[in-house]
């Protein structure tokens, strides 16, 4: 079995250093190890670690220096630090640095195992995108439809098995989920990709208008047609038509469209004659059909001449492993756009990114890094390029949302709980949820809130 990544164990206690090395490579890892923060700056320019683990005091080189100089050569490496509880002023400054994380000693491996997983998860990510990308790559063709996530994985086989054929698809998911580009998916891997591809917001258009735009007009037909216009559907003839936010048509619409579905057939506003086509329909929608039927705004048999295949595309959140690839996808399409050398983000960066919920999907997302991309002065982008929400994540979400008055003294042992009860309140009595964010395993969690009385 492959190595899962390769760990440097940078730590002056012999002893400790060696029962690390044995632990993490039962883990599945391999391991290096350094005495000194010396000679962890020296392996580091050698080797490409994927993480290092690093303690505080050592006797030539601090482990806050060594961080520094670490982080000089190669940025992206995610950097733990190990420190007593003595020392948590200087596990804060190396988080300053730069570190991606502390852990206090004596170590709870549970938690030492999930801090490894977490800081390594992106890099790992980033590798089987590119995979998927070769294996489906060839056949869709479209650049931003990027995922290795179950769900994305299972949509795309679902695209690729209904692309061939000449089924109505309905596209449902979030704005911003990314509905237009699994529309082009279809069309151009399908018999009709040489023929026009076009696209139609039905709730971007009036809807006096809308008739018009669909199905054309003849010369004279209201005020202001001076001359015939064809529709979209004519110009679709021999391809397919996307009918965006297909739940904003009017019912009088609605009507007329089915007919096109049944009949392949319509007629111009202010004409007579009955025009026939060859047109393949795909529509989207970010709304419940299904509520909207029984609230009386769309037509029940309409509806069930557009689903015949149901495609969803999942929102973000509910895919968090697309998210650091999608980053990286943008960046690079950002950083050739405005001719910037950007080669990543900050492991930091990456994690704001991972616990933000984006409700604005995948657009908020392609907007977020390229505001990064233009603001950027560095190679790597960091924290305080992302949007203040997400910046904003550091103060209220987790760990980070119990502020301590300075110099109140309270016990090490109420701030945890404070903190435990804290970020339980904030997902709602969501234990795993909360552990995820306390940056602990759900088993660690449950022995602190038995040891609370909070069980």
């Amino acid at each position: 079995m492959s190595p899962k990544g390769t760990v440097l164990i940078v730590d002056d206690d012999q002893a400790h250093r060696t029962m690390l090395s044995t632990l993490i490579q039962g883990w599945g890892y391999e391991t290096e190890q350094a005495d000194d923060g010396d000679t962890a700056v020296e392996k580091v320019r050698e080797t490409p670690f994927d993480l290092v683990l690093m303690d505080v005091r050592m006797i030539r080189l601090s482990g806050l220096e060594a961080l520094e100089e670490i982080r000089r050569y190669n940025p992206a490496v995610p950097v733990i630090i190990m420190t007593a509880y003595s020392s948590v002023e200087s596990a804060v400054d190396a988080l300053k640095k730069g570190a991606y994380d502390y852990l206090t000693k004596p170590l709870d491996f549970d938690e030492l195992k999930l801090a490894m997983e977490r800081a390594m998860d992106h890099r790992k990510l980033r590798e089987e995108n590119r995979l998927l990308r070769q294996t489906l790559g060839e056949q869709f063709d479209s650049e931003n439809i990027i995922g290795r996530s179950a769900s994305m994985i299972k949509l795309l086989e679902t695209v690729a098995q209904v692309a061939p054929t000449e089924a109505t698809v309905l596209i449902t998911g979030e704005s911003g989920t990314g509905k237009e580009l699994i529309a082009s998916a279809i069309h151009f891997n399908s018999m009709r990709k040489e023929g026009p591809f076009i696209k139609v917001n039905c709730a971007a258009i009036t809807e006096t208008l809308l008739e018009s735009e669909l199905f054309g007009h003849e010369k004279g037909a209201f005020t202001g047609a001076y001359r015939r216009k064809e529709g979209q559907f004519r110009l679709a003839d021999g391809g397919t038509i996307f009918l965006d936010e297909i739940s904003e048509m009017p019912l009088s619409m609605q009507v007329k469209l089915l007919r096109v579905l049944q009949e392949r057939e319509f007629t111009r506003v202010g004409g007579e004659d009955v025009i026939k086509v060859d047109v393949r329909v795909v529509a989207a929608t970010n709304k419940d059909l299904a509520n909207e039927i029984k609230e009386g705004r769309f037509r029940e048999d309409l509806y069930y001449r557009l689903n015949v295949v149901t495609l969803h595309v999942p929102p973000l959140r509910e895919r968090q492993e697309d998210i650091p690839v999608l980053a990286q996808h943008f960046l690079a399409l950002f950083s050739e756009k405005n001719r910037r050398n950007i080669k990543g983000f900050t492991p930091q960066a990456m994690d704001r990114m991972l616990r933000y919920r984006w409700p604005g999907n995948v657009r908020e997302l392609m907007n977020a890094v390229e505001r990064a991309v233009v603001l950027s002065r560095a190679e790597y982008i960091d924290v305080r390029g992302l949007p203040l929400a997400l910046q904003e994540l550091g103060t209220s979400d987790g760990v980070d949302s119990y502020r301590i008055p300075a110099g109140s003294g309270i016990p090490l042992e109420e701030v945890e709980k404070a903190t435990i009860l804290k970020t339980l309140e904030a997902t709602g009595g969501n234990k795993s949820e909360a552990a995820r964010r306390l940056g602990i395993t759900r088993k660690t969690l449950h022995k602190k809130l038995k040891k609370y009385g909070v069980m």
